[in-house]
């Protein structure tokens, strides 16, 4: 049996919203941001980890938080960080998407998450976007380095790559205006 978990990437900055505190500690529909991917991912009956930076996230029972101390330095870094705790656990793969999308449904997670091919990512009526499963037998072509996390791999090696249709919205909490959106 194959043995993976869902990985929500948690640590950037957050620069572009401009509210009175970190984009994914903004209440939105009485929650912070990024409790709802948490319980979204949860649903789908899988583990969770949240791979953590600049905000200070409270911690949720169950859940593994994971400091990445280079966040600054990009997206990859922060993938680079559950590729190392995920090896360490001998695991086969990880379910990567980002804790400031909260309408990623459990389906999606659940359909991504049990694909068999090297990348499997979800698609949204024929529109790419999270989570994306990550086998370990391509975590050493993963980008060490910048903000493009796994698009690059995928667009070196469309051969690896299977799309899978995906429940939900892959809409993101960016800005204070998104939030408003979202909680009207």
């Amino acid at each position: 049996m194959q043995r993976s978990v869902a990985v929500l990437l948690a640590a950037g900055g957050g620069t572009r919203f401009q509210g009175a505190t970190h984009k994914l500690l903004a209440p939105l529909r009485g929650r912070p941001v990024y409790q709802w991917a948490v319980e979204h991912a949860r649903s789908a009956g899988l583990e969770v980890w949240v791979i953590t930076g600049a905000a200070r996230l409270e911690p949720i029972d169950g859940v593994r938080f994971v400091h990445n101390p280079r966040w600054s330095e990009g997206q990859a870094t922060s993938l680079q960080c559950a590729v190392q705790a995920a090896a360490a656990e001998g695991l086969d793969a990880i379910t990567v998407g980002l804790a400031d999308q909260p309408f990623v449904a459990p389906s999606t997670w659940r359909a991504v998450s049990t694909a068999t091919s090297p990348i499997a990512v979800a698609s949204y009526d024929g529109v790419r976007g999270n989570p994306v499963r990550l086998a370990a037998s391509v975590w050493d072509l993963l980008p060490a380095e910048g903000d493009l996390g796994a698009r690059s791999l995928m667009i070196e090696r469309p051969d690896l790559v299977e799309d899978i249709a995906a429940d939900g919205s892959s809409a993101d909490i960016d800005t204070l205006e998104d939030l408003a959106r979202w909680n009207s």
